[in-house]
């Protein structure tokens, strides 16, 4: 199985790999958020830090916005976590920043668990529109 921007994840995903060998569980968002940066730093992946994603209404720029953890290689963005178990309501975070944006990729992490968690989420409502053009 194919994955899109498979090459891209799995750098992100070995930075965080080598974050959690490093630190483990049991600390607080933020220490990961910023140890993460220079993982991605030290690894050369392009990133943004706590991006500012802007949210339109029919066409018009709402004044709340939402603020990913990172936004890698302008196109995946990565949202952390550092809780006992992922619940919906993280998916659903991520994928509304996937909808405000519409990119295609999200990725969930999970410091906060005995076992590191990734999980890969995608824009579908990108996706369906796409899908209901090719149909008309």
């Amino acid at each position: 199985m194919e994955y899109i921007y498979e090459k891209e994840t799995y750098k992100i995903r070995g930075c965080m790999m080598n974050l959690y060998n490093e630190l483990g569980s049991g600390f607080l968002e933020k220490v990961y958020q910023e140890a993460l940066g220079i993982e991605f730093y030290n690894n050369g992946i392009p990133f943004q830090r706590e991006a500012p994603l802007k949210v339109y209404y029919k066409g018009q720029l709402l004044q709340q916005e939402y603020f990913a953890d990172f936004i890698c290689y302008d196109k995946i963005i990565v949202e952390l976590k550092a809780v006992s178990e992922l619940t919906n309501t993280h998916r659903s975070q991520v994928s509304n920043y996937l909808k405000a944006t519409n990119y295609e990729l999200g990725l969930l992490v999970n410091f906060g668990a005995p076992e590191l968690q990734i999980e890969r989420l995608y824009n579908y409502h990108k996706h369906r529109n796409k899908n209901k053009d090719c149909a008309d």
